[in-house]
């Protein structure tokens, strides 16, 4: 077909294109959540699932001592035995008491992952209601937030933590975890007030709004649960430090009571005989340190599945 410049131009006959079946939108198919995406990306990585089944034994130990050890870490002490070396049915050797090491190790467990639950889960709970009020509402209620949370990362969190222990009565699991998240809230309101100003922002929202729906019920549909994964990431690394900072307290005398068994407890009590039994020392401290490392490894991999960007960097 001539154009009007004399250059002759070709239309290809439609059934001589079969690019329609190529192009075409399969549209039986879900769209891919962002979930979806950070499960295919940490499934492919190995420290995933060595993270993941790290965490699982160390739940598993923190439930169902018993079915570690038939040997009661307080009950079957015998002082002949004291800071003697591995033997038959006792692989850690025994304390300064005549305790089964390996046991006091197993049940420390418990008291240890439980004080990094309950801080974890009260830090996350309350920065994420104070950061997500902050950061839609803004206003006045920023305002006061961002210098109460000013004051706060004012105050270093196991200094904070250590005042405070000490004009508490009794120490308990409970009231360490809720000293702690006093001083540690600040970091996950920020990081969440972060992620609702630019998800107030988006598309969806101002949809939401030009529909009528109220702001509250926006906050909690659509704002929370698109700005809830840096959250996520942060509270899983932050596990592993609170039960770092419980071992701190408990190792400084001020933490959990002596009777109550932590990994905090035997590696101060482990001060004593560091020198002529320092397995007293290496297997609390050894099971501390797998703990946290297996937080942080996780941690780290959901950071790299949730964030394209800083997946791409590496």
């Amino acid at each position: 077909m001539p154009s009007k410049s004399g250059q002759a131009h070709f239309v290809a006959e439609l059934e001589d294109t079969p690019v329609a079946p190529i192009d075409r939108l399969d549209e039986s198919q879900k769209a891919r959540s962002t979930w979806a995406d950070a499960w295919d990306s940490m499934r492919r990585r190995p420290m995933f699932w060595i993270s993941s089944v790290l965490i699982l034994l160390i739940a598993v130990v923190a439930l169902f001592p018993g079915l570690f050890t038939s040997v009661s870490p307080n009950l079957d002490c015998q002082l002949a035995n004291s800071n003697g070396g591995p033997v038959a049915g006792h692989p850690f050797g025994f304390t300064r008491q005549g305790c089964d090491v390996y046991a006091r190790t197993i049940f420390g467990t418990q008291a240890s992952v439980t004080v990094g639950l309950l801080a974890t889960a009260l830090v996350t709970l309350l920065g994420v209601v104070v950061g997500a009020l902050a950061g839609y509402y803004g206003g006045w209620l920023d305002a006061i937030v961002s210098r109460v949370g000013d004051i706060f990362f004012a105050i270093p969190t196991i200094l904070g933590a250590i005042v405070l222990m000490s004009v508490l009565p009794a120490a308990t699991p409970t009231s360490v975890a809720f000293v702690l998240s006093i001083f540690a809230w600040p970091q996950i309101a920020r990081i969440m007030r972060g992620a609702v100003l630019s998800a107030t922002n988006s598309d969806y929202v101002m949809a939401s709004t030009a529909l009528g729906v109220s702001k509250f019920r926006i906050l909690l549909r659509h704002v929370i649960p698109n700005s809830i994964a840096p959250v996520i990431v942060i509270a899983t690394v932050s596990l592993g430090t609170f039960i770092v900072a419980e071992s701190t307290l408990s190792f400084l005398g001020i933490g959990l009571p002596s009777n109550v068994m932590s990994w905090g407890n035997d590696i101060s009590q482990a001060q004593t005989s560091l020198v002529t039994n320092p397995q007293v020392l290496l297997y609390p401290a050894a099971a501390l340190s797998i703990t946290v490392l297996a937080f942080l490894m996780l941690g780290d991999i959901l950071r790299d599945a949730l964030d394209p960007k800083a997946r791409a960097l590496r």
